[in-house]
């Protein structure tokens, strides 16, 4: 099992979850967060004041998967969250040693 960890724009959001179920991957979790990469933030107008937004609004989706999805899993994400620019984003991939459904009990790829 492996936990993919993408950090996306916020408005490919509905573009990533829905390839994400179509490639078979049954949950995902979003979470907000700020952060920079190459981007290294940008500067606004407000009220005639200029200003750089360092920490750039982003979502942070995570999913679990079996070995057998992780191919089809991580190129449906990376499609969908592409745009070709500067700050699209990043996916990180880690091992999972062991993974439990609290309701009912099963364990590892039963539980996904």
């Amino acid at each position: 099992m492996k936990l993919i960890t993408a950090i996306i724009r916020p408005f490919k959001l509905d573009e990533v979850r829905e390839a994400l179920t179509e490639a078979g991957v049954s949950g995902v979790t979003v979470t907000e967060v700020k952060g920079f990469g190459r981007q290294k933030g940008h500067t606004e107008l407000y009220r005639g004041a200029e200003y750089v937004v360092d920490f750039l609004p982003k979502l942070k989706v995570e999913c679990a998967v079996p070995e057998s999805l992780l191919d089809t899993a991580l190129e449906a994400l990376s499609n969908a969250a592409r745009t070709g620019k500067v700050g699209d984003g990043k996916i990180f991939v880690q091992p999972l040693e062991r993974t439990v459904r609290i309701r009912t009990g099963e364990l590892d790829d039963d539980a996904l």
